[in-house]
């Protein structure tokens, strides 16, 4: 039984290595077994696991960088409303007036359910944000410590609690505690900002009246502002100035906070005063004193070089107190160079060199302030534009960020010189500079975006093609910018010049959208421009029925309030539908005068005589001359002689018109 075992042993280990020769053999004609390049590249493997690894440095990113980077991907969508409305498609805007008040709803509810959180935030204590959103949780605005103590002051101060913190104050002096300087500091700071009164609460009522500058407009003979009624005055011997006058030691701080204050809130006289009392002690002042007091400098002095030489001695008086301005100082001395008349000019341009020789880099306000010291609205030059040419050419493809509250009123302003001096070239490149980066967020508020919007497009609508004006107007309504009634009349006048007046009635929709519809000045210009000329019979047809459809606005069909019907209106939509044969509702109309106590045109008249004649209706001219003689125009006897000429009558009907030819004869 061994033997055959053995044998068999002996005869798989032959086979076996045969099996083993034959198959190296085919892998190498084959192709699949180890080659040169699988060699080699095996050997630099073994090379390189041989060297050092090298880790890269950890990369910390920013908790928002996947969805800015998300973002990124995604261009703006011009036919989609702004993403603040996208919430609530009930909400979306079609109109200036609805963005307008849309967007002060959502504001009015967020501050309400803020103030609830706030007053209420025992119910809001979970936290279920990733990452964690500050802004979402409760803010403290309860007093904890109620002893008399400095923290306790600390507490209020920091709660905006102005009141509050004032008596604290009292009580820690009653009772012969002393505050540092450091909390003097702020609570100085905290009833200077707002002139020792409450700060109104986001979203809470108010609860004390707010002083408003209404008896000095009133003398000034301005027309009061919305905003005039939440200026604030400052009080005579407020509380800032009883705590100011009980410290036994001043610093620069306190001089600071006061004067800034005062600057802030009006008295501008008292600001100087206090400047010149600390000077008398012997006290220097830092930059915040020198740029409020530059700020005011044109309140206090009523000449042109009066201001100047004011603005001229605070600058040498800074440079003695080795005070370094910052570029909040030269951009107060720009803005107050705007009330210098005719030294502004030469002034901003040294005040310019001033900023670059050391090494300040100006900011948009710096530009917008030199720019309306040279430019003026009513006497535009093109010099004044070769300047704005060299400023967009300083600022091209440049990436900005807001340092001066100015600085959003850059863009509308430069928008305002391009559409003066019509020049449409330098109006793209500030396009193109808002574009870069995210310059868009320096277009300022929705109603600075819209004066600016609002003159780029009327400078594109004057000097542009009508192909490249409806590019913008796709591209800028309603995703940045609803037009106004002026903004859309320059559309028309834009269409006309162009002689596309057949796109009409596609802008009479955008004109419903854009809650326009209203506007009787606007609709009468529209169809005088349909009226005006006669076009092909389809541009006719579609002129008709867009005259049906101003029809239905003017008598108050789709729910809104009727307007009131003027001749010309009457006159323009019985004409369109003339043209278009629609003899039976241009009858329609035609009675509409007599029911409107208006009087059709004799060219209305004309027109419709030929189209009766045309169409062979006799009888519905027999009527037409009636219903002239019946509005007593002028005309109706040359409208009965050529019915009498052009038609086949009856005897009955020459009789009638005979008599109405007759009428209108003159009697000896």
């Amino acid at each position: 039984m061994a033997a055959p075992v053995r044998h068999v042993g002996h005869y798989i280990n032959k086979n076996s290595r045969f099996l083993l020769n034959n198959l190296d053999q085919l892998r190498g004609h084959r192709g699949f077994g180890w080659t040169t390049a699988v060699l080699q590249q095996s050997a630099t493997a073994e090379k390189e696991s041989t060297e050092a690894i090298v880790i890269p440095r950890k990369k910390t990113w920013s908790k928002e960088a996947v969805l800015e980077a998300l973002a990124s991907t995604v261009n703006r969508d011009p036919t989609a409303y702004k993403y603040q409305f996208q919430d609530d498609p009930y909400l979306a805007p079609r109109t200036s007036a609805e963005f307008k008040l849309f967007s002060l709803s959502q504001e009015s509810g967020r501050s309400a359910a803020k103030y609830f959180i706030n007053s209420n935030p025992k119910f809001f204590t979970k936290d279920f944000a990733e990452p964690h959103i500050p802004c979402l949780m409760p803010e403290k605005v309860s007093l904890l410590l109620e002893e008399v103590s400095e923290e306790a002051l600390k507490e209020r101060i920091s709660l905006r609690k102005v009141k509050a913190a004032v008596d604290m104050y009292d009580q820690l002096l009653q009772a012969g505690t002393g505050v540092s300087m450091e909390t003097t500091h702020d609570l100085l700071d905290l009833i200077c900002l707002y002139s020792d009164r409450e700060p109104v609460q986001e979203g809470g009522p108010e609860t004390e009246d707010v002083e408003s500058a209404e008896e000095a407009n009133r003398s000034k003979g301005r027309i009061r502002r919305a905003s005039d009624f939440l200026k604030t005055i400052w009080r005579e011997n407020n509380n800032a100035e009883r705590i100011f006058n009980l410290l036994p030691e001043r610093d620069t701080h306190c001089y600071s906070a006061l004067i800034r204050g005062m600057i802030r809130h009006g008295a501008y006289v008292k600001a100087f005063d206090m400047y010149t009392d600390m000077l008398n002690n012997r006290m220097t002042a830092d930059v915040r004193i020198f740029n409020a007091l530059i700020s005011g400098a044109p309140e206090v002095r009523e000449k042109y070089n009066e201001r100047w030489d004011l603005i001229a001695e605070l600058l040498n008086q800074m440079n003695q107190q080795k005070v370094q301005p910052n570029l909040l100082t030269f951009n107060s001395v720009l803005k107050a160079l705007r009330r210098c008349g005719s030294l502004a000019r030469t002034q901003a341009l040294h005040t310019l060199s001033e900023m670059k020789a050391l090494g300040i880099a100006p900011s948009l306000a710096s530009f917008d302030h030199t720019l309306a010291a040279f430019y003026k609205a009513a006497s535009p030059t093109q010099g004044q534009t070769d300047l704005l040419q060299e400023v967009m050419s300083e600022l091209a493809g440049s990436s900005f960020t807001c340092q001066d509250p100015d600085d959003v009123l850059f863009f509308s302003n430069v928008m305002r010189i391009c559409l003066d001096n019509k020049d449409i070239e330098l109006a793209y490149r500030v396009q193109s500079l808002v574009e870069a980066g995210e310059n868009w967020r320096l277009l300022g508020d929705s109603h600075q975006q819209t004066i600016y919007y609002g003159r780029f497009f009327s400078l594109l609508c004057m000097m542009e093609h009508i192909d490249v004006v409806l590019k913008w107007y796709r591209k800028l309504i309603p995703s940045l910018y609803y037009p106004n009634v002026q903004g859309m009349r320059d559309l028309l006048q834009a269409l006309d010049t162009d002689s596309r007046l057949d796109l009409l009635p596609t802008i009479w929709k955008d004109i419903q959208l854009l809650g326009h519809a209203n506007k009787s000045e606007l609709i009468e210009e529209l169809l005088a421009l349909m009226a005006r000329e006669t076009h092909s019979p389809e541009v006719q047809e579609s002129f008709a029925v867009c005259a049906l459809d101003v029809k239905s606005v003017f008598n108050g069909d789709r729910g809104t309030l009727s307007l009131e019907w003027s001749t010309s209106a009457l006159c323009h939509i019985t004409s369109l539908l003339l043209r278009a044969k629609r003899t039976q509702e241009a009858w329609e109309m035609l009675q509409l005068f007599k029911a409107k106590n208006r009087v059709p045109s004799e060219e209305l008249m004309n027109e419709f005589l030929l189209e009766c004649h045309a169409a062979g209706a006799p009888d519905r001219a027999v009527e037409l001359v009636q219903l002239s003689a019946a509005f007593c125009l002028p005309a109706t006897p040359r409208l009965a002689q050529q019915t009498l000429k052009d038609f086949d009558l009856t005897d009955e009907q020459r009789a009638a018109l005979s008599e109405l030819e007759s009428a209108g004869e003159p009697t000896d």
